[in-house]
Formats: C-alpha cells, sequence, structure tokens
C-alpha cells in the first residue's frame, strides 16, 4: 500500500512533540481525528509507531525508522510541488548555495551569459541546513563543506584548500608566522558539529568571530574565510598539518535539470 503523505505528517508532528495533544494543536485538528490516523496509519504499515502508557508517549522502533525517513520523504514532496508549480508559472529560476568563504561570483556570471534568460540568485547555507536546503528544494544546488551528509545527494569534488587557526589578538601565538596542531592542544576549541567535551558549540561564522574575539576558544577556519573576513581584534596563523578543507559542489540525486547540469560543468571548469 502506498504511504499516505497526510498521515504521515500527522505522525511526524506527534513523533516530533511526543504528545498527542501538542501535535493536534499544532495541525489544527481534533485529537480524536489525529489519534483515529495514526491507528490508521500503524494499520497500513502493520506496525505499532507509538508505545502508549501512563508515562507518556514513546516511538518504538518501527517509530524511530519512520520518522529518520519521513523527514526526508516529506521534504521531497515539498521541493517536488514547489518545482512543480515553479515549472507551470514562474521564470527559468536557479538558486545556488554557499558556504562562507566560497566565492561564486566568477561561476554565476560565466553561466548568465551562457543563459541570459534565466534568473540566478546566491544563497548562503550553514553547515547544519546545506544538505536540507538543496533536499528540500530552497537551492537547486549548493557549494558544501565536510562534513555532509550524502545521503540523497549527488557530489563533486571542486577543490581543497588549507586551514588556518583564528586566534583573539592577544593570544600567546597570535604573532606566530605558522603552527603545529600540537601548538594548540589544551586550547578551548570551538566547533560546528560533533563536539568533544569541553569544546562549545557554534553554529555560523559570526558566532566564531565573536567567540574567539571574547576569548572563549579557538577554532580553525578555511583560508579563504581568513582571506575574506578581516577583524582588528582577531589573528589567523596558518597550521601546516591540518587537514584541509574539501570544497563540493552537491545536488540532489534525483534532479534531472539541464541547468544544474550546466552549473556543474561551468563549476568544474572554474574549480
Amino acid at each position: 500500500m502506498d504511504l499516505d503523505l497526510r498521515k504521515v505528517r500527522y505522525f511526524t508532528a506527534v513523533a516530533e512533540q511526543l504528545h498527542f495533544g501538542r501535535a493536534a494543536e499544532s495541525l489544527h485538528i481534533a485529537q480524536p481525528v489525529l489519534s483515529r490516523q495514526i491507528r490508521a496509519l500503524e494499520k497500513d504499515l502493520d506496525v505499532r509507531l507509538f508505545e502508549r502508557d501512563s508515562h507518556g508517549v514513546r516511538l518504538t522502533a518501527a517509530g524511530r525508522q519512520l520518522l529518520d525517513d519521513a523527514r526526508h520523504l516529506l521534504a521531497n514532496a515539498a521541493a517536488t510541488r514547489r518545482r512543480v508549480l515553479g515549472a507551470a508559472h514562474g521564470p527559468r529560476r536557479l538558486v545556488v548555495g554557499f558556504r562562507a568563504g566560497v566565492v561564486v561570483t566568477g561561476a554565476l556570471r560565466a553561466f548568465g551569459a551562457v543563459h541570459p534568460d534565466v534568473e540566478v540568485k546566491a544563497r548562503r547555507v550553514e553547515w547544519d541546513d546545506q544538505e536540507q536546503s538543496i533536499l528540500d528544494g530552497t537551492v537547486d544546488l549548493a557549494y558544501v563543506r565536510r562534513p555532509i551528509r550524502e545521503q540523497g545527494l549527488t557530489l563533486v569534488a571542486l577543490f581543497s584548500e588549507a586551514r588556518v587557526a583564528m586566534l583573539p589578538t592577544d593570544h600567546r601565538l597570535a604573532g606566530k608566522q605558522e603552527l603545529a596542531l600540537a601548538d594548540l592542544e589544551g586550547e578551548p576549541w570551538l566547533r560546528y558539529s560533533d563536539p568533544r567535551p569541553g569544546d562549545l558549540p557554534i553554529r555560523t561564522v559570526e558566532e566564531k568571530f565573536e567567540s574567539v574575539a571574547a576569548g572563549a576558544g579557538i577554532t580553525l577556519v578555511p583560508a579563504s574565510v581568513a582571506e575574506q573576513y578581516s577583524r582588528p581584534d582577531i589573528a589567523y596563523v596558518p597550521v601546516r598539518d591540518a587537514e584541509p578543507d574539501q570544497v563540493f559542489l552537491a545536488w540532489e540525486t534525483g534532479r534531472r535539470s539541464p541547468l544544474i547540469a550546466e552549473f556543474a560543468r561551468i563549476a568544474q571548469e572554474r574549480g
């Protein structure tokens, strides 16, 4: 039996809130209606999705798996709808995502010269939404950096670049010509993802600047970020043995767009 997207959407609301009343309120439907839809979905799939007892609502193993898949499924459905409506009613358009430090101007201009009838826009993405922005259709393709969740994406390696230490200007190492990772041992680190005990989580490059300048920690950034972003209270020092940062072009594997293929070709030629 085919999955009913409405039921999947209802399930996702309950699974994320683990509360039928709040989920029903967020969906603007009555709680009994929501409960019936969840039971119908469980019948369709022939599994139990939730365990309900005096302690509350919990996902079963099947429910956890469905929640993982449902988010991707609903994002794809929404992206498909946007693309179909865009094809029917809107001008030809290409939205290119990029991470901080990556310069896309040359590729956008080269693409625009070949396709003057296409509206081309650039949109910045962050480390925690770079994949989802592609999968949900917010951008058509994007320049992304590792780490990358590759499920559902096609990746093309474009280039790699050295990483440098970002330090406050009054740091003991700020005046060095070059550093090794060993020189930075024991320092409090700022990390986008997979923080270690004692590390400080951050989301954007602007948060990095504020935290580093305030002396809250240090971090590594791609050389392009150091070139484009300068502040009098921030110092950059090359780190000779830091793993290079890799930049890829990524798009949804299921997309069959000549515009994406053409932009990817131009981006690869420019490196």
